[in-house]
């Protein structure tokens, strides 16, 4: 699936779904315009928001695998930046 994204809007998203786990836990995959891949990851909440940027398409499976098997290190070899700020009002329980 990664090796047929298409530049500009294509996109890959994996989400893990358990009872047990509460919020929103994801890795998603964007080719952009510029041939680079546009790495996201989600740990719960919106404040838990990384984002990086490789050519490499090689390194971008084995970290989807790796996150997609539960692999510690599948996050080796990126630098992330932390984008959560903006969705942290998102986290905020509502009060009445």
């Amino acid at each position: 699936m990664l090796a047929n994204l298409q530049r500009g809007n294509a996109h890959l998203v994996l989400e893990r779904v358990e009872e047990s786990l509460e919020g929103s836990w994801y890795v998603q995959v964007l080719l952009r315009d510029d041939n680079t891949y546009q790495l996201e990851f989600q740990d719960g909440v919106g404040a838990e928001h990384y984002r990086t940027r490789t050519v490499s398409q090689e390194k971008v499976v084995t970290a989807v695998l790796g996150w997609a098997v539960g692999k510690a290190d599948w996050k080796v070899g990126f630098m992330w930046n932390n984008i959560g700020s903006p969705f942290e009002a998102d986290d905020t329980p509502l009060q009445s």
